[in-house]
């Protein structure tokens, strides 16, 4: 199956815009409760203005805030931005560790965003348990289970570790563009054959092609025919 969605998806990768790994390290924490087109939006505008951990660190919180409201929950996102910068500068002299053992106990680091940031930015391998992945997982019968450490450890004994990170990004952008929550596209799905959970959409081959969306930054246009097998 991950062949499979590798096919439909070779372009697959972060849809978060970083140049470094603060900047990845901070957009993903900015890119709770929102999509990565509007984190996208604001980032240019954060770090030209803060481009350093002790720049946000010392950042007016109004201002930040100011910048980040349109991300929504911008009070707490300026706080987690703001503790965090100032951990990295306090413990980590302002540099990213590259190190799961060390971004987790950074405030408001977990292992997904630790695996983002490591798989992303320093090369090495993690997979990332959001709610598409785990999604996705459960309905192709990978695992059963919910906690996304859980998730994150039954999935990797299936894979070789050197795809983990590839794995996290065909698996996303198939459950953002195809394999919905509420309603999958499974006939425009390129594992429905393999698929235990085939069925629980559409199943019409031209009606769940128009299902198919993408996530868009402004002025951009979808793949139209989606690219890749579709069966």
């Amino acid at each position: 199956m991950f062949r499979l969605l590798e096919q439909r998806y070779p372009y697959a990768h972060c849809e978060l815009d970083f140049a470094s790994p603060l900047q990845l390290l901070v957009a993903t924490v900015l890119s709770a409760q929102t999509t990565d087109v509007m984190v996208n939006r604001v980032t240019p505008t954060l770090f030209e203005r803060w481009p350093t951990a002790a720049d946000l660190a010392g950042a007016d919180r109004e201002e930040m805030e100011a910048v980040l409201k349109p991300t929504g929950f911008f009070r707490a996102k300026t706080d987690s931005v703001l503790r965090l910068s100032a951990d990295l500068v306090e413990r980590f002299h302002g540099e990213v560790p590259g190190r799961m053992a060390d971004l987790v106990t950074l405030p408001g680091v977990g292992r997904k965003t630790a695996n983002v940031v490591l798989g992303n930015a320093f090369g090495i391998p993690g997979i990332t348990v959001d709610t598409h992945f785990g999604r996705l997982v459960r309905r192709f019968g990978w695992t059963a289970e919910t906690d996304p450490v859980k998730v994150e450890h039954a999935v990797g004994a299936l894979i070789p570790r050197r795809d983990w990170t590839m794995l996290s990004h065909v698996v996303i952008f198939h459950g953002r563009r195809t394999c919905h929550a509420r309603r999958p596209a499974c006939g425009a799905c390129p594992v429905a054959r393999l698929c235990p959970s085939f069925g629980e959409g559409e199943i019409d081959r031209d009606k769940a092609l128009t299902m198919l969306t993408y996530e868009l930054a402004p002025g951009a246009a979808a793949p139209t025919p989606p690219p890749g097998p579709l069966s």
